[in-house]
């Protein structure tokens, strides 16, 4: 099979039946053997019905139901799973992604591609969403050195290897690029890509998506740390403890110096000095920091056999 659609939906029950005829024809045009999943994220309308009855017309299009709101994250996650074609295109089921887009993000990846992601460089949405993305956008490309403009853009295209070797959840649908990235998918392209307006319903943009800065630093600390802990955890108690010792010997020259040298009394005892609480909780800090960076490293190790390296291919094996 040459490409598998995996679509979210929620409360769309207006576009389903327009998208699932757009995407047919794109298709047949062009010859694709094909399979469309929609996954239904616990919709409260009749989204369920239209993509039983899309189905039911078109044996190209499947479909997956949520007992309840998920989330896009798992709603991805699921369809991934499922998928079959050697390419995986995911779009938005509100009609503001084009089906038109897909021979060309397909050539894309089969030239050579893990990943093509969209840009929606030309957007019809309102301030209040374009504006937070563009700051996420800017954030995400700071820190994890991926040039992207749009990774929130819901049209994407993959090879099947990636979608199969990635886990998508809490709000990480925003960071796929990423998370493809640190799985050692590091061929990553972008594709400026038509946007229309909205035709149905309204937008599921909220004020809780901006929680996905913290999802954000959750992948940018298990990519770069989650196989050796100790990195992290050891260099920050190294340096704490470190911190302490220093001050610790002052605060011993300064005692040592006063009973056997200089012969002149302190003004205050060791224990009433600022300096001798700061070393102890330097020190402190520094050993809590090490054995949890050691810890931390076994956990690491029990697991690598369990989750660790990717094989993508093999010959005459």
């Amino acid at each position: 099979m040459n490409i598998s659609v995996v679509i979210p939906a929620k409360d769309e029950e207006e576009s389903i039946p327009e998208l699932t005829q757009w995407i047919s024809r794109v298709m047949k045009t062009h010859g694709f053997s094909y399979e469309v999943i929609f996954v239904d994220d616990g919709s409260s309308d009749k989204t369920w019905e239209k993509i039983k009855l899309a189905g039911a017309t078109d044996p190209n299009v499947k479909g997956i139901r949520f007992n309840r709101n998920f989330g896009k994250s798992a709603a991805l996650n699921t369809g991934f799973r499922a998928a079959q074609g050697d390419v995986v295109i995911t779009m938005d089921s509100d009609l503001q992604d084009s089906p038109e887009e897909i021979p060309e993000l397909y050539k894309m990846i089969k030239d050579g591609y893990d990943l093509v992601s969209g840009w929606k460089k030309k957007r019809h949405d309102p301030i209040t969403k374009t504006v937070p993305s563009k700051f996420f956008n800017a954030l995400t490309r700071g820190i994890s050195g991926i040039q992207l403009h749009d990774f929130n853009c819901g049209l994407k295209a993959y090879s099947n290897v990636v979608v199969k070797n990635i886990t998508v959840y809490g709000e990480m649908h925003r960071y796929i690029p990423l998370l493809a990235k640190w799985a050692g998918f590091t061929r990553i392209g972008e594709k400026v890509v038509e946007h229309h307006e909205r035709k149905f319903g309204h937008s599921k943009f909220g004020l809780s998506r901006m929680r996905g800065m913290l999802d954000l630093l959750t992948i940018t600390f298990m990519g770069r740390f989650g196989r050796r802990p100790m990195h992290l955890f050891g260099t920050g108690g190294v340096i704490s403890f470190f911190f302490g010792f220093i001050l610790t010997m002052k605060i011993l020259w300064e005692k040592l110096d006063s009973v056997w040298f200089s012969k002149v009394p302190l003004k205050r005892d060791v224990t009433e000095q600022p300096a001798f609480y700061l070393a102890l909780v330097f020190v402190v800090i520094g050993v809590q920091l090490f054995l949890a960076g050691f810890l931390a490293e076994l956990i690491a190790r029990q697991s690598v056999g369990k989750r660790d390296y990717l094989v993508i291919e093999t010959s005459n094996c």
